[in-house]
């Protein structure tokens, strides 16, 4: 995975703060809070990039929808494919615009059209795309009704995206629903650690049942805060793999839900041991 300017910035800043951290906060309650202060910075940079990520995705896809509709108007004139793409290299495509005149240019040097098209899949990536550039250029090159194939795959690609929305709209109450049960979760542990635990502080020795001794050890707030900032922790990352497959059919849609259910538990977690 490549490293951009601003997540290399973000992981230095971070690794900074860690170590003033370590040097001068070490022992205190404060510590926790600057260690998830420093763990945020380092991965807010990478949450926006997967965020930003899933949103050129999508936009791919609508556009490519808009360049084969183009196509397919081109087609049905007369216009051969390779004129018609020509034809529509200047006009925007968004984040295609670049790849299409890329395309256009390769194909005015007298690469065929076929190879165009596998350079064009290749770089931008997509499963979607891909499938359906497959679908055009085998009906290039082997003679087929182009203007059929061009107009069945703009279909298909509509329809596709007519079904993700239908999808996200339906799973958006299940995506809200799981953040509000997480945060529940993490105040059940909060009620925990700051309001069920202390009452147990300073019991001992309870009593004895013939030779054995029965006793609790004296417990604090302080002793399992790290053990129930684990356990959030844990829970945020499996809960956000959840809620990303549920609302768009694969688990790395869900890093980003797991990080930012992480970061607030994180912050919760450590803020409410400094300051309650």
């Amino acid at each position: 995975m490549k490293i951009n300017k601003i997540e290399m910035f973000g992981i230095i800043f971070a690794a900074i703060t860690l170590i003033a951290d370590f040097i001068f906060f070490r022992g205190e309650n404060i510590f926790y809070f600057i260690f998830a202060i420093a763990l945020i910075i380092c991965a807010l940079p990478f949450l926006i990039y997967l965020i930003v990520g899933a949103g050129e995705e999508k936009e791919k896809e609508e556009m490519f929808l808009e360049f084969a509709r183009d196509l397919v108007e081109g087609v049905k004139s007369g216009v051969p494919i390779s004129k018609s793409i020509m034809n529509v290299k200047d006009k925007n495509y968004g984040a295609l615009s670049a790849h299409i005149q890329k395309m256009a240019n390769q194909i005015s040097l007298g690469i065929p059209v076929k190879d165009s098209f596998d350079i064009f899949a290749r770089d931008i990536g997509n499963t979607t795309i891909m499938r359906a550039v497959n679908l055009i250029k085998e009906a290039e090159q082997t003679g087929g009704n182009i203007e059929v194939i061009l107009s069945s795959v703009a279909d298909s690609i509509s329809t596709i995206e007519k079904l993700k929305k239908e999808r996200e709209s339906a799973i958006y109450s299940l995506v809200v629903q799981g953040y509000i049960i997480y945060l529940i979760f993490i105040i059940i542990v909060l009620v925990m650690q700051f309001k069920i635990l202390p009452m147990t502080t300073g019991m001992t020795n309870l009593g004895t049942i013939g030779d054995v001794g029965l006793s609790t050890s004296s417990i604090s707030a302080e002793d399992l805060s790290t053990p129930f900032l684990y356990l959030l922790i844990t829970q945020g990352l499996f809960a956000g793999l959840i809620i990303g497959k549920l609302s768009s059919g694969s688990l790395k849609a869900g890093i980003k839900h797991s990080v930012i259910l992480i970061i607030m538990a994180v912050i919760i977690s450590t803020g409410a041991q400094l300051f309650v």
